[in-house]
C-alpha cells in the first residue's frame, strides 16, 4: 500500500491511529488548492458555511477530512467522554447562570435557599435546567479582604449549607458548577495553591464541575481533579483550543458570530460529545444563539442576572428553548453521534437551512428560518421510503408527505427566525412512548406567536428611612442648609452598572469603555438637615446595643472585629464596621435619625463650593487615612481633612452606607460613598477601593447579612430639620 492510499483508507475508516506528521503534511499539500483548507478550520471557533449551496458537499468533505486529520495529529481518542462518570456531559444542554445574590436563589427575608422554586421556574419557563453555575464573588470581591473562596464559605450555613443546596439540585438530576476567578491574587492570601483550595471546596460540597472565569483552559487541573472523584468537568469562558478537548469536556460558545448559512462549532464537530453552551451575555435577543446551538446539537447558557443587572428573556426565546430542550434530551444520542450531516438537504428557499442527525431508520432534521417573515411550503425533498413515517416534532403532528417525481415532498411552516424539527422513523419503531412525546410537544406553547419585545426591568428605591425623623438633640451633628443644586456624580463603568436598568447600561456601553469613569448630573432639591460629624464609632454602637438590647436576626459576622463581645483596645473611636444595612437602620431608628441619601452625604462633603475632596480640590494624603491595607483610624485623626460644613472622616477610612436600598425585583443594592482604607490590587475586576472623591459612588450588591458585613463598610446618620 502506498503512502497516499494509507492516509485515504485511514481517514475514510474514521480511525484515530496516529499517522506520521510527514504523511499528514503531504496530504495537506494536496488539499491546499481547495477553498476549504486547514486555516479556515483551525482558526475559527465557529467554522463558517459557504453561501453557495453548490459548495456544501465540498465543504462537508473538507470538514470530515480535517477532523480525522486533526484527531490523528493530536493522537486523540475521545475515550474520556465515554467513561461512565462523564457520560452526562453530552446531554447537558441547558445550563443556568445563578448569581448567589439573586432572590431566586436565596430569600434574605426568610434566610432560606429557594432551590425547589428555582428549579420549578426553570422548568416552566425554560424547559428545565441540566446544570447550574453558582456564581459567587464578582462583582463584590475586593470590597474587603475576603478572597473568592470565602464567598462560598460565608454563605448561609457555610459550606454544609452549600452542600445541601447541591444535594437538592442533584435530586432533580441537575449538575452544579462552582466558579473560579484566576485573577483573584490581591485579596486575603492562603498558604495553598488555588487548585488545592478548589479541591478542598469540591470535596466539601460535592460539586460536579468548575467554571473557569476569563480562562480558555486550566492545564494541570485535570489530574488533580480526577483524584477527588471521576467526572468533574472543566468549562472555560474563552473559546477552548482543540488540544485541550480531551481534558476540558465543556466550553462556552460566547459571542460566536455565525455565518449567514449556519456554521459549525469547531469543537463540537471535532468531538461530538463535547458540550458547548452558547451565550451573548449582553444581548436581549437570544435567537441567534438558539438557532446556532440548534443546528449544532449543542447547548445554551441561560443567563438572566448579568452580574446584578436583570436582562430578561422574551417569551418567544423562552418557548423556543422549551421546544428545543425537550427534543435534544430525548434524542441526545443522535446529537452526540457520528451521523451528523451539516446542511444535509437543500430547502426550496434561501434562508431556510437543514442539517440531519441519525440514519435511515431514525433521523432528525433540524431546521432554521433565518428570514424575518414566516415560511410556509416545501421544506425539502428526499428519497421515497415506504417503511418510514414522518413527524413534525415542534407541533407534535404527523406529516403525510406527497410524492413528487419519485421523491417525497416534505412541507411545513416555520415562524420568522424560527426553528423546526422533522423526524423520520421506521413504522415499526412508532410506539406509545413516541406518541406520548408528540402529545407533550403539542402541549408546549406555540413559540411562533410568542412575544418578541425586549423585557424592560425597572429599578426602584425601597423605602427604608423614618419619615420626618427629628433627633431629641443635635449633639455630634452638623446642620446643613437646604439647597437646590446640580449634583454631579461619578462611578466606574463596571458590569454591575449604576442606578439605571440594563437597557440604559447597554446604551452607554456603545460609547463608554468598560472600567472608565462615567459622570452624571441631576438637579436636586435638598431640604435643611443635620448629619453626624463623624461615622458612627465602635463606642457609640456599643452604647446602642447596651441600651436597646439589639440583637440581629442573622448574627453571622456581626461585629466580627470585636473580641469576646468587646471593642479591641484602642479602637473605641474607630468607625464601627462589620454591620450591614439592617444593623445601620436599627441604630439610626434607635437614635431618632436615619441614614443620609447619596445627595445629602455628597453635599455635606463637598459644600457649596463643590470641592472635589472634603478639604479642597487636591488630594492631600495627610488629610485622610493613608492606609490601603484595611487598617482603620480614629474618626477624629484628621481634623484638617474636615469638609466646609465641619464633617470629619468623609474620605478614605471606611465606605459609608447611604439610605436607599434599590431593587429590580431580583437583586438589591445600596450605594456607598467616601472610599475606604483597603484596596485590592492586581486586577481591574475588583471592587473600588482607596480614598475617593466626594462625587464618587460605588454600587454594592446585597447578598445576605453574613457577607454584607464587611471590614471596610460603616455609616453615619442624618436627620430632618
Amino acid at each position: 500500500m502506498n503512502r497516499r492510499n494509507f492516509i485515504n483508507r485511514t481517514l475514510a475508516a474514521g480511525l484515530t491511529t496516529f499517522i506520521p506528521v510527514d504523511l499528514l503534511e503531504s496530504f495537506s499539500v494536496q488539499t491546499k488548492g481547495s477553498k476549504f483548507n486547514d486555516d479556515l478550520f483551525d482558526n475559527n471557533d465557529i467554522i463558517p458555511a459557504p453561501d453557495d449551496p453548490g459548495l456544501w458537499e465540498e465543504w462537508r468533505t473538507a470538514l470530515q477530512s480535517w477532523r480525522k486529520r486533526k484527531q490523528s495529529q493530536l493522537r486523540y481518542d475521545g475515550t474520556s467522554y465515554l467513561s461512565d462518570p462523564l457520560k452526562w456531559v453530552s446531554s447537558n444542554f441547558s445550563c443556568c447562570f445563578v448569581m448567589i445574590c439573586d432572590s431566586d436563589f436565596y430569600d434574605y427575608k426568610a434566610n432560606v435557599y429557594r432551590i425547589s422554586e428555582l428549579i420549578k421556574r426553570g422548568k416552566n419557563e425554560y424547559g428545565g435546567y441540566d446544570s447550574v453555575v453558582l456564581w459567587h464573588a464578582y462583582p463584590r470581591i475586593g470590597l474587603d479582604e475576603r478572597n473568592q473562596f470565602d464567598f462560598y464559605r460565608e454563605m448561609p450555613h457555610g459550606l454544609p449549607g452549600i452542600k445541601g443546596v447541591i444535594e437538592q439540585f442533584h435530586q432533580a438530576d441537575i449538575k452544579v458548577f462552582i466558579d473560579y476567578n484566576p485573577w483573584d491574587k490581591g485579596t486575603r492570601r492562603e498558604q495553598k495553591p488555588d487548585i488545592d483550595l478548589l479541591i478542598e471546596l469540591l470535596r466539601s460540597i460535592g460539586a460536579d464541575g468548575i467554571f473557569l472565569d476569563t480562562m480558555k483552559d486550566a492545564p494541570g487541573f485535570r489530574e488533580k481533579l480526577d483524584e477527588v472523584k471521576p467526572g468533574i468537568v472543566l468549562e472555560g469562558e474563552i473559546a477552548l483550543p482543540l488540544d485541550h478537548i480531551q481534558t476540558h469536556h465543556m466550553s462556552w460558545a460566547q459571542w460566536f458570530s455565525d455565518s449567514k448559512v449556519p456554521g459549525i462549532y469547531r469543537n463540537k464537530w471535532f468531538e461530538r460529545h463535547h458540550m458547548q453552551h452558547a451565550i451573548a451575555r449582553w444581548s436581549a435577543d437570544r435567537n441567534p444563539q438558539l438557532q446556532t446551538a440548534w443546528m449544532n446539537g449543542s447547548g445554551i447558557l441561560i443567563w438572566e442576572n448579568v452580574f446584578g443587572q436583570l436582562l430578561g428573556w422574551n417569551e418567544k426565546d423562552k418557548s423556543t428553548l422549551r421546544c428545543i430542550s425537550s427534543i435534544q434530551r430525548r434524542y441526545k444520542d443522535l446529537f452526540s453521534g457520528e451521523n451528523w450531516i451539516p446542511l444535509s438537504d437543500r430547502s426550496s428557499t434561501d434562508g431556510v437551512y437543514i442539517s440531519s442527525w441519525g440514519n435511515n431508520d431514525l433521523k432528525i432534521r433540524t431546521l432554521v428560518n433565518r428570514l424575518d417573515s414566516n415560511f410556509t411550503g416545501e421544506l425539502f425533498r428526499t428519497k421515497y421510503n415506504q417503511m418510514l413515517r414522518w413527524f413534525d416534532l415542534v407541533s407534535g403532528e404527523e406529516l403525510h408527505p406527497e410524492t413528487v417525481k419519485s421523491l417525497l415532498s416534505i412541507k411545513g411552516s416555520i415562524a420568522p427566525r424560527g426553528i423546526a424539527c422533522i423526524l423520520s422513523v421506521l413504522r415499526s419503531r412508532v410506539d406509545k412512548d413516541l406518541m406520548d412525546f408528540l402529545a407533550f410537544q403539542k402541549g408546549l406553547r406555540d413559540y411562533s406567536s410568542a412575544e418578541t419585545k425586549e423585557v424592560v426591568v425597572q429599578i426602584a428605591a425601597v423605602k427604608t428611612s423614618i419619615a420626618n425623623v427629628r433627633p431629641k438633640k443635635l449633639t455630634g451633628m452638623n446642620v446643613i442648609p437646604g439647597v437646590s443644586i446640580n449634583i454631579k456624580t461619578e462611578y466606574r463603568f463596571r458590569e454591575p452598572g449604576g442606578y439605571g436598568n440594563i437597557q440604559n447600561h447597554l446604551k452607554l456601553a456603545d460609547k463608554q469603555p468598560l472600567h472608565s469613569s462615567y459622570f452624571t448630573e441631576k438637579q436636586t432639591d435638598i431640604k435643611k438637615y443635620a448629619i453626624d460629624r463623624t461615622p458612627v464609632t465602635n463606642m457609640q454602637f456599643l452604647d446602642f446595643m447596651n441600651k436597646s438590647g439589639y440583637k440581629p436576626a442573622v448574627s453571622e459576622n456581626f461585629l466580627k472585629h470585636w473580641k469576646d463581645g468587646g471593642i479591641p483596645s484602642g479602637k473605641e473611636n474607630h468607625p464601627v464596621v462589620y454591620v450591614d444595612i439592617t444593623d445601620a437602620l436599627a441604630y439610626a431608628k434607635w437614635a431618632g435619625k436615619r441614614l443620609p441619601v447619596e445627595e445629602e452625604w455628597q453635599f455635606a462633603a463637598q459644600g457649596v463650593k463643590e470641592f472635589i475632596y472634603p478639604w479642597g480640590n487636591t488630594m492631600e494624603p495627610d488629610k485622610c487615612n493613608p492606609n490601603l491595607n484595611g487598617e482603620t483610624t480614629d474618626v477624629n485623626a484628621f481634623p484638617a481633612g474636615k469638609s466646609s460644613f465641619g464633617c470629619l472622616d468623609m474620605c478614605g477610612n471606611v465606605w459609608e452606607l447611604t439610605g436607599r436600598i434599590y431593587s429590580d425585583g431580583r437583586t438589591r443594592f445600596v450605594m456607598l460613598k467616601g472610599g475606604s482604607c483597603y484596596k485590592a490590587e492586581g486586577s481591574e475586576w475588583y471592587f473600588d477601593g482607596g480614598p475617593q472623591k466626594n462625587s464618587y459612588v460605588a454600587k454594592m450588591l446585597l447578598i445576605w447579612p453574613g457577607l454584607d458585613r464587611c471590614s471596610t463598610v460603616g455609616f453615619r446618620c442624618a436627620a430632618d430639620l
